[in-house]
């Protein structure tokens, strides 16, 4: 509802008749929105339409026109399901080949020390981070729509696994276990997070495609989005604590599990490893003023300097020749498995007990894909699915779960290595997954004295962009202090709680803030730019005349339970009318005249199943203001007492 229009009686027919000049000469009739059915659309739209089940609505949405079945239609829905298909044949392989592969493998090489660092957060064995660097992004390459995204493990959603998998598998009290026992512990971890990436893909992601909730992605804001993520990095930071001191303590979940880890930490800072120290100050010496090299000198360096591969080969090396495992008791990675699992169904009896958190999995997998995918869709002038999004990441979740794989979804930092490296389409996926499946075939044993302390320093130079999205602070709270309030509140909640309940308060609060948007609109009063037929709100320009008998409102808000009172009290005020009744009727019996105008066609439906438009007749509704105060004018000089009303629905 954006608008409304309302006169009085003139003193006199000779002041309405003065007012007709400053319209000018019209050039047609003042259209109602029957007659402009009848001249340009259907005559049937304005009657009462009756309501659909939600039943035969998804029906309809689903079912395809006969054309579909011919072999046009059935090609064009394939290339929707295969956009490969699409975008293939229009390659350009000699611009294009050599920029997807450099970029392909260096995302590849990036994936690799990434993947086994993401496994620690999910608290998996680190191979099946590499399991999680090959599947979902060969998925994504031959269902997804960004060109320039790139999937694979995450830290949020590596942080957010883990914490679902800590609580459905607690470390036992007894921290000293057999060979046999600590495998039987990884395996039941395992189990519990496929069965995360199974419930968040095959239940929710894929369930929401069958029902095209791709609109969904709007409820998480970008303030939101920024702020969960800038929160879980600092849960990410001081999770990896432990690592990088050489404790062995129990990962804290649940509510204020940051702070419980601090404490913890600090309470054990005696009992720290000196080797391990050393190790992770030498190695955050060299990734963080690499990662700066890298952002500084972007547009200089034919591809970006890869510090995590080379922080692992020199700590790996350093490791096997002065023997630091056995010596010093540093934690290693230990044998990688050769070649990949075999395919197992997660277990199902878990589900019940996963589906908690496969929701809020599956909404920050969708939201941060589709953010990332859009972001650069449109910087390179091309556009995405938001449901083939869904149904990319349902099923890259859904097959992947089926290798022991955790959930996965776009990440920003290897997105914005991809892109500039050079790549250019989905087939840079393909270069990243032969790098891992390199490494899972043959270069697996090179990574056996890897140090676990560098996988947690991988982890959190690997925060750096979620970190700075603070410096946007200042700028969000010039553009919209309200944004600014659903960024803190978020920030704080998933700093304070955890990643899940804050991401739930953080929607809440944005929606509340919509609401309490709408309450505060104020109902404009309009006036006639002398010389034209426009009307803009009085308040703009003291130049703009209020038309003597006719009183024009505009209400710049959506119409529903929550704004209707404070509708009703203010044009009861403007009209002069008592509290009670219904407002059509009142409006008749006190001589006032009740036009609409600019009505879309859902208000229009909402209007006939209420019933109003047994007491509004068609010839009270008119396809714009302009033609609503037209045809009051015309009447106000013959003398009637005329109220004329406008509604129209912004979205």
């Amino acid at each position: 509802m954006s608008g409304l229009l309302g006169a009085r009686t003139c003193s006199s027919p000779g002041e309405a008749s003065d007012l007709k000049y400053p319209l000018g000469t019209r050039l047609r009739e003042p259209l109602t929105e029957a007659r402009f059915q009848q001249l340009f659309g259907d005559e049937e739209q304005v009657q009462e339409l009756p309501t659909e089940p939600v039943g035969p609505k998804l029906c309809r949405m689903w079912r395809r026109p006969a054309s579909a079945c011919s072999r046009p239609g059935a090609w064009r829905l394939l290339q929707a399901r295969l956009p490969p298909l699409r975008w293939l044949p229009l390659y350009r392989w000699r611009a294009w080949l050599l920029g997807d592969a450099v970029a392909g493998v260096t995302v590849g090489v990036v994936h690799v020390p990434q993947g086994m660092a993401f496994a620690l957060l999910t608290s998996v064995p680190p191979v099946f981070g590499l399991y999680t660097s090959f599947f979902p992004v060969l998925i994504y390459s031959l269902l997804g729509t960004g060109r320039h995204l790139s999937t694979g493990t995450f830290a949020v959603l590596s942080l957010m696994t883990g914490s679902a998998v800590e609580r459905l598998v607690p470390e036992p009290l007894s921290r000293n276990l057999s060979g046999i026992e600590k495998e039987q512990l990884d395996a039941q971890r395992v189990g519990a997070a496929a069965a995360v990436a199974f419930g968040s893909g095959a239940l929710m992601q894929l369930g929401m495609f069958v029902l095209q909730l791709g609109v969904l992605s709007t409820f998480l804001s970008e303030p939101v989005v920024k702020a969960l993520t800038s929160g879980a990095a600092l849960h990410v930071l001081v999770s990896q604590l432990p690592s990088l001191l050489g404790l062995s303590l129990p990962r804290q979940i649940g509510c204020f599990s940051l702070f419980k880890t601090l404490a913890a930490v600090l309470t054990s800072l005696p009992r720290s490893s000196p080797a391990e120290l050393t190790i992770s100050a030498l190695s955050l010496a060299l990734l963080v003023p690499v990662k700066e090299l890298n952002v500084r000198f972007r547009d200089k360096l034919p591809t970006p300097i890869p510090g995590e591969i080379v922080m692992v080969l020199l700590a790996s090396v350093l490791c096997f020749t002065s023997s630091l495992d056995t010596k010093y008791n540093v934690q290693i990675v230990g044998l990688l498995p050769e070649g990949f699992p075999q395919p197992l169904l997660p277990s199902l009896a878990e589900l019940p007990r996963i589906l908690a958190d496969s929701l809020p999995i599956a909404l920050v997998t969708f939201a941060v894909s589709a953010s990332l995918a859009s972001m650069y869709a449109d910087k390179y002038s091309y556009t995405i699915d938001p449901n083939q999004e869904l149904l990319a990441h349902g099923v890259s979740n859904l097959i992947s779960s089926f290798f022991s794989c955790f959930p996965n979804s776009a990440s920003l930092a290897t997105t914005s290595l991809l892109v500039d490296a050079g790549g250019n389409t989905q087939l840079a996926g393909l270069f990243s997954c032969i790098v891992v499946l390199l490494v899972l075939l043959w270069l697996g044993p090179f990574f056996y004295y890897l140090p676990k302390a560098v996988l947690a320093c991988i982890n959190i130079s690997s925060m750096r962009q979620m970190f700075f999205q603070m410096q946007e602070l200042p700028q969000l709270w010039h553009i919209s202090r309200m944004d600014f309030a659903v960024w803190i509140v978020t920030w704080v909640a998933v700093v304070t709680l955890n990643v899940d309940l804050g991401l739930a308060v953080g929607v809440i609060f944005s929606m509340m803030t919509v609401v309490c948007r709408t309450q505060r609109v104020q109902c404009l009063a309009l006036g006639l730019a002398e010389g034209t037929e426009l009307y803009r709100p009085l308040r703009e320009s003291h130049r703009l005349l209020q038309v003597p008998g006719l009183c024009i409102l505009r209400y710049p808000t959506p119409l529903y339970f929550g704004t209707r009172g404070n509708f009703r009290r203010i044009l009861e005020w403007h009209l002069g009318l008592g509290e009670g009744g219904k407002l059509a009727s009142r409006c008749r019996d006190v001589g006032i005249h009740l036009l609409l105008a600019q009505c879309n066609a859902s208000v229009l439906e909402t209007l006939a199943r209420a019933g109003v438009l047994d007491r509004v007749t068609p010839q009270q509704l008119f396809v714009s203001v302009q033609d609503a105060a037209a045809h009051a004018l015309e009447k106000l000089v013959r003398g009637s007492s005329v109220w004329s009303g406008s509604q129209e629905v912004l979205h």
